[in-house]
């Protein structure tokens, strides 16, 4: 029992169950016994609020609905209706759970993120190499990264070749040829090769620990919803007052002004907001939505604009072969496939692994296996296939090996690059025979998407870190016409503010560790739970958890009916209030009926956003 009550949210949803027990035998007078059971309510949900409106009255003045809950308890209390002043504890603490339960969580996205930072570094001193903590690191430092190592800091490399996964920082879903001149950043990881490197910027001046520190800093504007109730809680108080003194001084009644108390307190109100939101989670929920932020769907209907990352978000996040050419009449497409499914069958290299999985899905059998093969980190491969020496790489592999790429085979690469594709070309005895392309591919849903967020009025825009051909080729595919590519962490967020200016306020949407500055950033945000990274599912307010974007139209019109909800909520517990309240300054009401007449506009309420549970646009646009 006592591990339970340490945890705050046990605690309350066991305060609420005995609260209410009590305040059933109270009403029912079950319980034969000299004190009134509904007192359990008034020490257990009552005291709580009372402690809770004196604190921030006295400390901050900031008056809040809490305080004319706690007068209404107190008078009650006072003129003997125990049940009255129960009854209302109860209704404000149901209140004040649903709304601590659909509040911001605490994120572990900055704890997370700062572990990719590595502790050590190899620093080439006279020739050694010795292991140093990575802070210790000086510009001009000669640093050694073996293959697999994160690098320590920003700097160029100066000796050797290797591939590097730098999607922690662009989010590009291929990794970077580099060699000697190459510039290379912290946090990022070395995939094959060996390779040294000169530092340029070290520890809190590197790439990474900027990246952490915008993640740290780029939440601190977002704006949080004031609770209804709150928000028109000195109105309310003063007003309340204002009539209970009234009454009293028109009638003499002092119970009539207790009356008067407990019907204007504002459960109705406390209610409007939390119950709509958790029906719209409840909604969102079927559709594979997680909202990890309470007040998420109320930023999100004022959205005007939404924002993508590309890979993993628009895009599956993985290579595809896309296309396979032939230079050399003798050889067909197929055969050019067979060559380098089995030449790459050994390979480490995600393209190399794209094309074996191609080869696969197309044939009923596997690659054979290469009589020899060797690694060339940065360039490609080198395999000997059939007794035939075939070399599958770059623009650099043939370089190295004085091979001149045809003319009508460097045109139809060049129109695969212009596409956002990455180009392999296969060689031997001197020349090229063929190539194939490879991209990342646009989700089967990202067009129809795209369209139906157009459909209901919103604009969007495409943040990358990829090279313009593949950001346009993509963002045109998807029928995304606002494109900015080669974006860092701090161009992401940089945008989103500039759009913010011109009062377009924006969901971000990606899923990879460079997009977490962005997402918290931005006034409301998305993650891909699937294939996206921890640090920017942290860092959002709502999960895509089967990364399904298809149901994100839907989610835009959700938010809009929740706020359409609420303010009806709003507008229904104030017209009954007041109705109660007349009826209670002319005497029609005692504070226990009074308080069962009030609690119609909470139940109305919660019927009212039960309704959102089951909520489906039947217009068509959030139709997927």
């Amino acid at each position: 029992m006592i591990p339970l009550l340490k945890d705050e949210a046990n605690r309350a949803v066991m305060f609420l169950a005995l609260s209410g027990i009590a305040l059933l035998f109270s009403m029912l007078r079950i319980a034969d016994a000299p004190i009134d059971a509904a007192w359990v309510a008034i020490l257990l949900c009552g005291i709580p609020i009372i402690k809770g409106a004196i604190t921030a009255l006295v400390t901050k003045f900031d008056i809040k609905a809490d305080v004319l809950v706690s007068i209404a308890l107190v008078a009650s209390v006072a003129i003997g209706e125990i049940f009255a002043a129960g009854e209302v504890a109860f209704i404000m603490a149901i209140g004040a759970y649903l709304e601590e339960r659909t509040v911001a969580r605490a994120r572990a996205g900055i704890e997370k993120l700062a572990r990719l930072t590595p502790t050590t570094a190899r620093i080439i001193i006279g020739g050694e190499e010795r292991i140093v903590g990575a802070d210790t690191a000086q510009p001009g430092d000669t640093l050694l990264v073996l293959a697999g190592e994160t690098i320590a800091a920003d700097g160029v490399i100066s000796r050797g070749r290797t591939s590097i996964d730098q999607s922690v920082m662009t989010g590009e879903s291929l990794p970077v040829d580099k060699g000697p001149g190459d510039e290379v950043k912290s946090g990022t990881v070395n995939q094959f090769g060996t390779f040294e490197m000169v530092a340029q910027r070290v520890g809190e001046d590197s790439s990474l620990r900027r990246m952490i520190r915008l993640v740290e800093s780029a939440g601190a504007d977002k704006a949080k919803i004031v609770a209804s109730a709150d928000r028109w809680a000195t109105w309310i108080v003063f007003t309340a007052l204002a009539a209970a003194l009234a009454t009293w001084l028109a009638t003499g009644e002092v119970i009539r002004s207790v009356t008067v108390l407990v019907v204007f307190c504002p459960c109705a109100l406390v209610l409007a907001t939390p119950t709509a939101i958790v029906a719209g989670i409840g909604n969102v929920t079927k559709y594979g939505i997680l909202v990890r932020e309470g007040d998420a769907l109320e930023r999100m209907a004022a959205v005007k604009m939404v924002a993508f990352d590309k890979t993993g978000t628009l895009t599956c996040g993985k290579p595809e072969v896309v296309e396979v050419k032939s230079c050399n009449a003798d050889m067909s497409t197929d055969e050019i496939l067979d060559i380098a499914a089995s030449a790459e069958l050994r390979s480490e290299h995600p393209l190399g692994r794209a094309i074996v999985s191609h080869f696969r899905c197309k044939r009923t059998h596997s690659p054979r296996a290469p009589e020899s093969f060797q690694m060339l980190p940065g360039r490609g491969v080198k395999a000997s296939v059939g007794g035939r020496g075939i070399l599958a790489g770059n623009e650099a592999l043939l370089s190295e090996h004085g091979i001149q790429i045809p003319e009508e085979l460097s045109r139809m690469s060049d129109l695969e690059k212009s596409r956002g594709c990455t180009v392999l070309y296969l060689a031997e005895h001197g020349s090229v025979f063929g190539f194939i392309a490879l991209s990342d591919t646009l989700r089967p849903d990202a067009r129809d998407t795209i369209a139906a967020i157009h459909a209901s009025g919103l604009r969007t825009l495409l943040l990358t870190g990829d090279a313009p051909g593949a950001a346009n080729y993509m963002a045109q595919s998807a029928g995304i016409s606002d494109v900015r590519p080669g974006c860092m962490p701090e161009d992401k967020i940089h945008a989103i503010h500039e759009c913010e200016k011109m009062g377009e306020p924006v969901c971000m949407i990606g899923d990879g560790i460079n997009d977490a500055p962005a997402l918290k950033s931005a006034l409301v945000s998305i993650a891909m739970g699937g294939i996206g990274s921890d640090i920017a599912i942290d860092a959002a307010d709502i999960t895509l958890v089967g990364d399904d974007i298809k149901w994100i139209p839907h989610l835009l019109s959700l938010s809009k009916k929740v706020m359409r909800t609420i303010n009806i909520n709003i507008a229904t517990s104030m017209i009954l209030n007041f109705a109660a309240i007349t009826l209670a300054m002319t005497g029609l009401l005692t504070p226990v009926l009074g308080a069962l007449v009030h609690n119609a506009g909470s139940v109305a309420v919660i019927v009212n956003s039960a309704l959102l549970l089951k909520w489906r646009e039947r217009n068509g646009v959030t139709q997927p």
